[in-house]
């Protein structure tokens, strides 16, 4: 779950009175970004050669010196016949046929994805693993111990994974003609800089790595007749056949819904759910409709769309006073607020927001105090407690990738929050400190940096506080590809013909501000 957004003259506060108040701990490859950008708008495009990835530079420091998790390494070597078999087994209603199916999907636009999932208990016991979000362009590498000591690549880890499974893919389809090879990013310079090295051993030539921000005013990257240019030091202006797109913040009102270069993840599976909350749970939904027979499903939260802000009163009333509010289009931590008293409601309702619409979620919390929907209450399993007895909130990150042969997982991370869950909750308490595991934190100066505190590795030191097991693990790669296959179907219907279905899209997800973004990159249509 998500960080609320910091107003610009607000102060960077990481924790509260009952924990020592310190500043995230921000690896100096964070602070530094390309080592050539000070300022966002300050940078220069770089060109990146064969044999430049460094583990350091892309890697947390304590990542290098991890040891992979005997449960997860399992996990990563099982395949998907055995996950098959396993998962069949323990649920006789899913024939291997379909789930076979599942997993040997192809995806059209969505490639390379991410979930975040929570693990969660009912009254009764039943424990699952729930999709809070999906995000494309998911970060993720520099938190992966690596898997293997012996591979001959192994130093640059799932980064390699991706660019050989998914990228590599895609990059045979570019019309070679048109120039060269780029990474453009405009947030996490330690993962983007890592496959960008990679990318360059993988295709043999360099690479392009190039910044573009929501509010540069002469960016370094731009369009001409549907083709990516890159402009190096010397202003020279470079045409590119293809793209690793590492954009995160509105990257619809930049990149275009149809390109002569091709560019993975494609915008519109950014549009259709994979930066767009209010489309993925309209593509899961319709999704679950259409596997209905096979005893699979996708599972979230309960979500109610296209709210207006007068309309959240009431909502929020109906599941018992508790929930979560979302900005549909805010990822990396902004934008999601927990909702359990007068006092949060105010404060979000006192905000001016950008959007039109809202997204309104039943809260996960614990027991005595998560949301009432018509499925009863979820509450949190958390960690397992410390030695003062605290449990946390914790999520799980699971990266995945798709291509001819199917998906396969990639790497996993976790994250807790900030202060322990209590069993009762106070009248004016401030929930999020107990419920928000994003790492994300904004500055005030438009930056970003990172509360590596809370990440939990899958190394032999922390993923026992997980107290996730090897089908714990089944079910979140499971639910993953699930919530991929729905956004990549959904992103190919809203393209059906080669066409954006400009009518389909407002219908299901009506935001004017959303469209006139959308209209900056896609004059045409």
């Amino acid at each position: 779950m998500a960080s609320p957004p910091l107003q610009p003259n607000d102060p960077v506060q990481i924790s509260h009175e009952k924990i020592n108040s310190t500043l995230p701990k921000t690896p100096p490859g964070e602070k530094i970004s390309t080592a050539t950008k000070p300022h966002p708008q300050e940078g220069e495009t770089r060109r990146v050669g064969q044999g430049e990835f460094e583990p350091e530079q892309h890697f947390y420091p304590r990542v290098l010196n991890a040891q992979i998790h005997p449960l997860i390494q399992s996990f990563f070597t099982l395949g998907n016949e055995r996950i098959i078999a396993r998962y069949t087994h323990l649920n006789p209603q899913v024939q291997p046929k379909d789930l076979k199916d599942i997993l040997s999907y192809s995806p059209t636009h969505f490639q390379w994805a991410g979930s975040d999932l929570f693990n969660v208990t009912t009254a009764s016991g039943h424990r699952q693993m729930i999709v809070i979000e999906t995000n494309s362009c998911p970060s993720g590498q520099k938190s992966m111990p690596l898997l293997s000591e012996t591979d001959e690549h192994n130093e640059q880890g799932g980064y390699r994974l991706v660019i050989e499974s998914a990228f590599q893919e895609q990059l045979s389809k570019a019309d070679p003609s048109i120039g060269g090879l780029a990474v453009v990013c405009d947030k996490n310079m330690m993962e983007s800089s890592g496959y960008a090295a990679v990318l360059a051993d993988v295709a043999k030539e360099h690479v392009w790595l190039a910044e573009w921000h929501v509010e540069d005013t002469d960016p370094d990257v731009k369009w001409v007749d549907r083709v990516l240019h890159v402009r190096d030091k010397d202003k020279v202006w470079h045409p590119i056949r293809a793209c690793f797109r590492y954009l995160t913040q509105k990257p619809w009102n930049r990149f275009p819904l149809k390109t002569k270069t091709i560019v993975m993840n494609q915008i519109i599976s950014c549009l259709a759910g994979g930066r767009n909350k209010m489309m993925a749970s309209r593509a899961y939904d319709f999704y679950n409709s259409d596997i209905v027979g096979t005893g699979l499903s996708i599972k979230t939260p309960e979500t109610i769309n296209n709210v207006t802000r007068g309309e959240i009163p009431l909502w929020l009333n109906s599941m018992g006073g508790h929930g979560v509010l979302k900005v549909p289009y805010s990822n990396a931590g902004q934008g999601v607020y927990t909702i359990t008293n007068k006092n949060e409601l105010d404060d979000f309702m006192s905000q001016d927001h950008h959007y039109d619409k809202f997204i309104v979620q039943s809260l996960v919390g614990n027991a005595t105090w998560s949301s009432v929907t018509r499925s009863g209450k979820f509450f949190h399993v958390g960690t397992i407690p410390n030695k003062k007895s605290n449990t946390y909130v914790s999520d799980l990150r699971m990266m995945v990738t798709g291509s001819e042969q199917g998906f396969r997982p990639i790497c996993i991370y976790g994250r807790k929050a900030r202060l322990p869950l209590t069993g009762e909750l106070q009248p004016d308490a401030n929930t999020w400190d107990m419920l928000g595991t994003n790492l994300s934190v904004k500055l005030p100066d438009g930056g970003w940096t990172t509360d590596t505190s809370r990440l939990i590795l899958m190394d032999r030191k922390d993923f026992n506080q997980l107290g996730l097991g090897i089908d714990d693990l089944i079910d979140a790669y499971i639910q993953t590809v699930l919530a991929v296959i729905a956004i990549d179907r959904m992103a190919t219907r809203l393209m059906a013909n080669g066409e954006f279905d400009y009518k389909l899209f407002e219908s299901l997800n009506p935001d004017n501000a959303l469209m006139d973004e959308i209209r900056e990159a896609n004059g045409d249509f």
